[in-house]
């Protein structure tokens, strides 16, 4: 059995995911604010370093698996936030920990979202986290930016996220390790429970054709069983993909490709 590593696996399409990982036997670590296995911020550059010191502490041999899944939505009101716990807070726990998968030939799932299909993106957000990556320099950019506003920051976090993983996934397979992103839809979770008003509204605007006609939103299960088998050994050919997992809302809003 493996050793998998699981941010934000306290709620939501994480902690399916960390339920489905024991239930096939691996050790599951939960890296989340409060909660976890371990609890950092990773929000922060501090709180990032305390959680890869200990991994490596933990396990010096290696991991099988890092699944970045810890975010906030735009609807959080808090754009520094959004920034930089959803970009990142993933590509740098990735990074941080990249040894560790070489040396299992791991596997490092990072999740993503179907935002990138639904536009409204800024998109010289995304330049700048894709081709600059420089945090303190980006936070200052927009520390003015209204925080209603936010939704076009999360969609650019996801969009970059995914970005990011195609463009490093050949150079991270050439040395062992597997790289790829899950796009869900709008899924039923205590993030999306929370949204009120126009964001509401927004989220239950978008058909799910697998639910079509309903206001029902994908279950978490859906997009953890996902996840699961792209971090597992029967997945070993996958590699630089974006899978989405949005009951065909990205086909039917004719979604854009990040390459």
């Amino acid at each position: 059995m493996g050793i998998y590593v699981v941010t934000g696996g306290t709620s939501g399409i994480g902690a399916r995911t960390v339920a489905i990982l024991k239930e096939k036997g691996h050790e599951v670590v939960n890296i989340d604010l409060k909660g976890g296995d371990i609890n950092a911020n990773l929000a922060t550059r501090e709180g990032r370093e305390k959680a890869v010191k200990e991994l490596h502490d933990r396990y010096p041999d290696g991991i099988d698996a890092m699944i970045c899944n810890a975010g906030v939505s735009g609807g959080c009101g808090n754009i520094p936030l959004i920034i930089s716990l959803n970009y990142f807070g993933a590509t740098a726990m990735a990074q941080g920990v990249r040894d560790l998968l070489e040396k299992k030939h791991g596997s490092c799932v990072v999740t993503s979202s179907n935002s990138i299909a639904q536009g409204g993106a800024r998109m010289d957000v995304v330049g700048l986290l894709n081709n600059q990556a420089d945090e303190e320099r980006i936070l200052n950019l927009i520390k003015d930016a209204d925080p209603k506003t936010g939704h076009t920051f999360y969609a650019a976090t996801k969009y970059a996220l995914a970005r990011w993983a195609r463009r490093v996934s050949a150079d991270w397979a050439a040395h062992g390790v597997r790289i790829n992103a899950v796009a869900p839809g709008n899924v039923h979770t205590a993030m999306t429970d929370k949204l009120e008003g126009a964001h509401r509204v927004a989220v239950e605007a978008l058909p799910v054709p697998l639910n079509y006609g309903t206001k029902d939103l994908m279950d978490p299960l859906d997009i953890a069983n996902a996840i699961a088998f792209l971090a597992s050994p029967e997945a070993h050919g996958v590699c630089g993909v974006v899978l989405f997992v949005d009951a065909g809302t990205d086909a039917l809003l004719n979604s854009e490709k990040v390459y």
